[in-house]
């Protein structure tokens, strides 16, 4: 039996393209969510955390939620949580199997189309390990864009056998594939032109007497069709969400032109990454936009000049301007000039100029051989080093936001969220300081007075809360966690009329509700106990409205309060089964379990809120006091001591661990 050795290599670049990429990207299994989007998409997202449902099917694909509309890209979280639960492990390590299909697919479809194995593999391998593609593989909000390019892979390759042999089968399938990739992410929106693109190199169809350009053009109308109708979408899902910041024509241009070469000299020199980059705008000068808007325009002439010879040079570099039009800037949605994320797809065209014009030179260089074996492999060692170096920085939200702040002194969203952090970690008075600079860059923020205003309130300074909490809601009305709060800070203040005044405007019409609310103030607020008028009323809300997990949890919370934590446990167990991943109430479960005995159980319930939120440092104090009480002195040391990593300030761990640790020295 005759040995194929081309097909033995390509079979063994495969393995090794899994292999390290598996390896490089292995430590995300650990890597926590991050409190930048992943709250949104994952966290703090009910309907994902009940997985494919029916109603939550329809809601994927009508809801406008987080500014996007992409319904593959919500049921792939959904099924995510069907199958692993709110744990951060799982939801990487499918982004990172995502990832590597990726890689193989690309590797796949430029060997078909090329029939240049070497250059394939080397295209396939700098997109698999280079660093500025950690963001799009280790961050789970970022699932759009490794699930959209799965796609975008499918539709090259549906589309090349097209090519070789065209039939309406072929072309339905590349249509399919095409709809589905615009499902998971718009950015899909440029494949049409790719598609062109590859018919002229290295399809080889067209300007080639053979085919008939009108006939090329014709087969890409129906997806061109399809690109406009994604974009329209788009565009008003995400002025309706608000995403769209307004900055100046002129501006946005100028950073355009920055972005593009910028990009490029991140891809050959990737350092001070960071999760965000914000717009310079009003501070770029104009020698500047048009130096690069120059050079720009020069390498392009000089490309597309070449190209006409080495196809491979125009097809490469029109892919790279093409495929970041969406995300360069010219329509601003978001407060970014650039971000890494948007390079994961556009950078191929980079690779391939980069693959085939060494293998262009190669036959000119002595001893070629082995000189660009020792070159690759010399430029992707440097890009796993680098890699595994970024990758560290996505471990958790802290190190993220703490690098990004290295990398961009003053960036005030990042210190808003990197104070929100640290409130999570118990350090309030670290995050009242950074909230308070942030608001001197960017006074009208309504995020960061509501969230300056939950760092007060937790340091008691309640009246200078309430006072943050309005700003917010005269900058936006309509910002209901800000009035929520307002209400909630305003009956700690026993300003009982004023609070259920907010809280009737957040609540709207439901007068239930509002009741609801009214009863709760009063009673965690000023009563501490439970009577039976309330407790009906409370019921009567639920019997009207017994979808609301809120509603469900907080009349547990009621009843444990009122010292019936037996009842409480009752009603917990009845919001779980409306929301099986709802943490709140898996965390007051907890509690109640382990006021009645019920320790095995509570402990559970402890462990389920810890691989949801691991940075939650009171639930591994309260984890180490239950295991203490099972006389597992070793397990209950180690959650103390998790707990004073995380808080190092906390006192209830700091006790027990001294009294578990004294315990332990006794029993010996």
């Amino acid at each position: 039996m005759q040995i194929n050795l081309k097909q033995c290599s390509f079979l063994l670049l495969c393995a090794g393209l899994v292999i390290v990429t598996l390896a490089v990207y292995w430590p995300v299994r650990n890597h926590q969510f991050v409190y930048y989007d992943d709250n949104v998409y994952v966290t703090e997202n009910q309907t994902i955390h009940s997985g494919p449902t029916w109603q939550n099917i329809k809601w994927a694909f009508t809801t406008g939620y987080a500014s996007n509309w992409h319904p593959l890209t919500w049921l792939s979280l959904m099924v995510d949580c069907w199958l692993f639960g709110i744990r951060s492990g799982p939801f990487h390590l499918v982004n990172v199997l995502f990832h590597i299909v990726n890689t193989l697919l690309l590797f796949i479809v430029f060997n078909r189309m090329t029939k240049s194995l070497w250059q394939s593999a080397f295209v396939a391998a700098l997109f698999a390990l280079h660093p500025l593609h950690v963001e799009s593989v280790a961050w789970v909000a970022e699932r759009k864009d490794v699930l959209s390019s799965l796609l975008w892979f499918l539709t090259m390759i549906a589309y090349a056998r097209y090519a070789e042999r065209p039939s309406v089968g072929r072309y339905f399938l590349t249509l399919v594939l095409f709809v589905l990739g615009l499902m998971a992410k718009p950015m899909l929106v440029t494949l049409p032109f790719v598609l062109l693109l590859l018919d002229y190199w290295p399809l080889g169809r067209l300007f080639n007497p053979k085919f008939s350009t009108v006939r090329l053009l014709l087969e890409k109308l129906p997806l061109i069709i399809l690109s406009a109708a994604s974009s329209i979408i788009t565009f008003i899902v995400q002025q309706k969400g608000g995403a769209m910041v307004v900055i100046p024509f002129k501006e946005r241009i100028a950073n355009t032109a920055i972005s593009y070469l910028a990009y490029i000299g991140k891809m050959f020199w990737p350092v001070h990454l960071a999760v965000l980059y914000p717009h310079p705008a009003g501070f770029i000068s104009a020698a500047k936009a048009i130096s690069y808007a120059i050079t720009l325009v020069l390498i392009t002439a000089l490309l597309l000049y070449y190209g006409r010879r080495y196809k491979y040079l125009a097809v490469g570099w029109l892919w790279y301007l093409g495929t970041l039009i969406p995300v360069i800037g010219i329509v601003q949605v978001g407060s970014q000039a650039m971000a890494d994320r948007y390079t994961y797809i556009p950078l191929i065209g980079l690779f391939v100029i980069i693959a085939f014009t060494i293998a262009e030179l190669a036959p000119k260089i002595p001893f070629r051989k082995i000189l660009l074996t020792v070159l690759a492999a010399a430029v992707l060692i440097a890009c796993v080093i680098a890699t595994s170096i970024q990758l560290k920085f996505w471990e958790n939200s802290f190190l993220l936001f703490e690098r990004a702040l290295a990398v961009i002194e003053g960036n005030s969203i990042i210190q808003n969220n990197l104070a929100n952090v640290l409130i999570d970690q118990g350090k309030t008075e670290d995050a009242a300081k950074l909230l308070s600079k942030s608001l001197k860059s960017i006074p009208n923020s309504p995020e960061i007075h509501n969230n300056f205003g939950n760092a007060l309130r937790q340091l008691d300074r309640k009246d200078e809360a309430i006072e943050h909490f309005k700003f917010a809601l005269e900058i936006d009305p309509n910002f209901s966690e800000a009035r929520y709060n307002l209400g909630l800070t305003l009956a700690d203040e026993g300003k009982y009329n004023e609070a259920i005044e907010q809280f009737n405007i957040y609540l709207g019409s439901d007068v239930n509700l509002a009741q609801l609310h009214q009863d709760l103030k009063t009673l965690f607020v000023k009563e501490g106990s439970i009577d039976d008028t309330i407790t009906r009323r409370l019921k009567k809300t639920l019997a009207s409205k017994p979808d609301l997990v809120e509603v469900v949890s907080y009349l547990g919370y009621a009843v444990a309060q009122s010292g019936k934590p037996d009842q409480a446990v009752e009603y917990y167990y009845l919001a779980l089964k409306i929301e099986p991943n709802n943490i709140l109430t898996h965390g007051r479960l907890a509690l109640a379990l382990a006021a009645v005995g019920r320790i095995d159980e509570a402990i559970e319930q402890c462990r389920f809120v810890l691989a949801a939120r691991p940075s939650d440092f009171e639930m591994y104090a309260n984890l180490g006091m239950l295991l203490q009480k099972q006389g597992k002195l070793d397990e209950a040391i180690e959650s103390y001591k998790k707990a004073l990593q995380i808080n190092p300030d906390f006192p209830k761990a700091r006790e027990n661990l001294d009294a578990a640790l004294a315990q332990k020295q006794a029993g010996r």
